[in-house]
This record gives structure tokens, C-alpha cells and sequence, in this order.
């Protein structure tokens, strides 16, 4: 009995000790997918729908966002070893795309970075459940949420952080959720100058969060890096 408890307590003060890791991976996520940039969209695509059936767009989308991050996350280090990828190269690829995302929002683009002109051009009442494809993928869980999601898993890989991970996804989803039922009159409040301010303010964590795992990523590549004054 004892033995049990202290593994419980342990467990329990590893999850508190490490709050601040996956506190720090939710707001990633937040600032890549950039759910308040991404109301306008949602809104817009979601339009023709009454507003039941928006809502059910709604959950799908924001299941479908979690369940890919949660494959992403469990399953990510797998895909690297497929395709014989290290990690720190990927990091490096997943920083600069990271940054490059940051730098599209900061300049005020809302969402263009997640469509290409096809999608933007083609009708979206055309698609069976708009909620999969586009919403959730690529225009919420695209390359950039993915990647990151790849590096954290496999940056902390304990059973223990997967278990926070998997709960700060959940939560963002939820989050998700709550933001896109209450769409319409959120964009209305916000308006235009809003979204953009919003935008603009992740666009600047995000892009700190990308120079992180750059500077990670190199540091391990090149160790020699480390040592230069």
C-alpha cells in the first residue's frame, strides 16, 4: 500500500514540477493555430449553415484537431525513423516554418498562411464535412501545429509528460470549441482592427517560440556553436 501511494504522490508532483512545460506547449499551440484569427474564417465558411448544423461543424472540427495532434504527438517520433529524419533537423525545419508563420500573421495576412487560392477560390458549400477538410486540416492543425507538436513529444518523452500533453490537446480543442460556438458574436465585438490586433500578438510569441527551437535545434546539430562568445 505504501509503495502504491508514494508512486502516486510521485506521479503527482512530476505533473506539478512540469505544469510549466505543458503550460508552455498550450500556449504554442494557441499562437500557432491562432483560433481567434481563425474565427473570421470559420464564420465565413460556416455562413450558409443553420446554426444547429454550424455547431456540429463545430465539434467536428475541434474533435478532428484533437485527434490529430494526438496522433502527431504519440506517433511523430515513429514517422521521423520511417524517413530516417533526426530530430534536431526537424526542429530546425519545424522552427523556420514556425517563424515563417509568425512573420505572416505579424504583418496582418488573417489566414491567408493556411490557404492556398484554390481553397480560398473554390465554394466551400462543395464540401461533404468542411469541418475535416479544411477547417480542422490544414487550416487549424496544419504543418506547423503538427511539427510542433512532433518536437515537444519528442523533446519530453516520459509517460508522464505524454499524459499532460495529451490533456493540454485536449483542453485546447475544448477551448476551440467554446471560441467557435460563440463565432458570430465574437467576430462582431472584435471586428476587424480586433482580429488583427489578436493576430498580431500571437504572431510575436509564436515567432519567440520558433527562435527557441531553432536555437535548440542547431545547438545540438552544431555543438561547437555553443562555445563561440
Amino acid at each position: 500500500m505504501k509503495n502504491g501511494f508514494s508512486i502516486k504522490i510521485g506521479i503527482i508532483v512530476d505533473i506539478v514540477v512540469n505544469f510549466a512545460i505543458y503550460l508552455q506547449f498550450f500556449i504554442g499551440l494557441f499562437a500557432i493555430v491562432n483560433p481567434f484569427g481563425t474565427l473570421p474564417i470559420f464564420f465565413s465558411m460556416t455562413a450558409h449553415q443553420y446554426e444547429a448544423d454550424r455547431n456540429r461543424t463545430n465539434l467536428t472540427t475541434s474533435i478532428s484537431v484533437g485527434v490529430i495532434l494526438l496522433v502527431s504527438l504519440y506517433f511523430g517520433k515513429l514517422i521521423l525513423d520511417v524517413f530516417s529524419i533526426s530530430l534536431n533537423s526537424f526542429r530546425v525545419a519545424g522552427g523556420f516554418l514556425i517563424v515563417s508563420i509568425a512573420m505572416t500573421m505579424i504583418s496582418g495576412k488573417l489566414g491567408e498562411h493556411k490557404q492556398n487560392k484554390e481553397e480560398r477560390n473554390e465554394d466551400v458549400s462543395e464540401y461533404e464535412n468542411l469541418g475535416v477538410v479544411p477547417l480542422a486540416m490544414p487550416i487549424m492543425a496544419g504543418p506547423g501545429a503538427i511539427g510542433s507538436t512532433i518536437v515537444w513529444g519528442t523533446r519530453y518523452h516520459s509517460w508522464v509528460d505524454y499524459v499532460g500533453f495529451s490533456v493540454a490537446i485536449i483542453l485546447f480543442a475544448a477551448t476551440c470549441y467554446v471560441l467557435f460556438r460563440f463565432s458570430a458574436p465574437l467576430v462582431k465585438r472584435l471586428g476587424k482592427t480586433g482580429s488583427n490586433v489578436v493576430t498580431r500578438i500571437m504572431g510575436l510569441i509564436l515567432m519567440a517560440l520558433g527562435i527557441e527551437i531553432i536555437v535548440a535545434g542547431l545547438s545540438n546539430l552544431f555543438p561547437g556553436l555553443t562555445s563561440i562568445n
